[in-house]
């Protein structure tokens, strides 16, 4: 492996004067400069970033960690946060935590061994508060996207939850619905409890008065099929909803697929919205009518303002971005 001896030694100058010149310090002559830039490339030198971290204390690394990389709506986010890293000079570490805590907390660990300079971060819930506290302690800038935890103030890019959910509730009312359910995830998470109070204040707004079998619990992974026929089964016959609006994309699909276990038909029986986007599903018709978020700018942003944070150059207040859904309106709801 070429190191900064073996360019000094052929450009005729000191290993501090290499170190110098790919640390672009002010004070070397131009002339020595390019002489020794000229022996870089020969040599294909590779500067060793460890090494380099420990007198600049940058790696230049970050980290982008998320619930679920196999959900359409987080690949995309990653996508956005991994192309603005790039952009800026950083390289990316992923994690996958599949909404598990203590998986969180080893990324984390692993995270601040590793030494990067900050990360983006969809936290698992409420309880994520400890491991975000540790890198608060240790100085390693975060940002929140989509979710965020009350407790730990932080910078964050999400989605306008509000918003959304009451103009899903409005497009399916103005179709005639009055029994609409809502079937979300847990309430620690921040975005399944906007969703819910959103979901409430538009049934009111709309005359309607929410009820409790209404509203059913689940999670936000893709295996809750059996939760929702459960869920579903609970409401008795001649009360069942004319509507269901899904809290996330895997909801909504499994939503489809207990309705059909149920022999129920979508949308002449129970139409189906759903937040977020699960993109093509090649063995279901209808399509779900969704608000689709812009899950790319939400990485491509919540990178931007993290890397403002480890720069120094944000504003020392917390900023937040929120961002709109477009309601797509397809075959779940509105019949041909």
């Amino acid at each position: 492996m070429v190191t900064i001896y073996d360019i000094a030694k052929k450009a005729n100058v000191s290993p501090m004067t290499v170190s110098r010149v790919i640390n672009n310090s002010p004070s070397i002559k131009e002339s020595t400069r390019l002489k020794v830039e000229q022996v870089i490339r020969e040599l294909e030198y590779v500067p060793n970033k460890q090494a380099r971290s420990l007198t600049s204390k940058e790696t230049r690394l970050v980290s982008l960690v998320i619930p679920d990389i196999s959900n359409p709506f987080f690949t995309n986010i990653a996508r956005g946060a991994e192309d603005k890293a790039l952009q800026l000079g950083y390289q990316l570490i992923l994690g996958n935590t599949d909404e598990n805590q203590d998986k969180e907390e080893k990324y984390v660990k692993m995270l601040m061994s590793t030494g990067v300079d900050g990360v983006l971060i969809a936290p698992t819930g409420d309880g994520s508060a400890a491991n975000l506290k540790k890198l608060t302690k240790r100085r390693i800038p975060f940002v929140y996207v989509d979710r965020t935890v009350p407790a730990v103030p932080a910078d964050s890019v999400t989605g306008d939850n509000p918003a959304t959910i009451k103009g899903l509730v409005q497009h399916l009312t103005a179709l005639g619905h009055t029994r609409i359910a809502m079937i979300n995830g847990p309430g620690s998470i921040s975005i399944a409890r906007e969703r819910e109070q959103a979901f409430e204040e538009a049934l009111k707004l709309s005359g309607l008065t929410p009820q409790p079998m209404y509203t059913l619990g689940t999670h936000f992974k893709k295996d809750s099929l059996s939760e929702i026929v459960s869920g579903l089964q609970a409401i008795p016959k001649q009360a069942f909803p004319t509507a269901i609006l899904a809290a996330n994309n895997f909801i909504g699909v499994n939503t489809l697929r207990a309705l059909h276990e149920l022999q129920l038909r979508v949308p002449e029986d129970v139409a189906v919205a759903c937040f977020d986007d699960p993109d093509i599903i090649p063995d279901y018709n209808p399509f779900l009518t969704v608000a689709s978020q812009p899950a790319y700018d939400m990485g491509f942003l919540g990178m931007q303002l993290l890397i403002e944070r480890i720069q120094g150059t944000a504003p020392i207040a917390t900023r937040r971005i929120v961002l709109p859904a477009e309601i797509i309106v397809r075959r779940s709801t509105v019949r041909e």
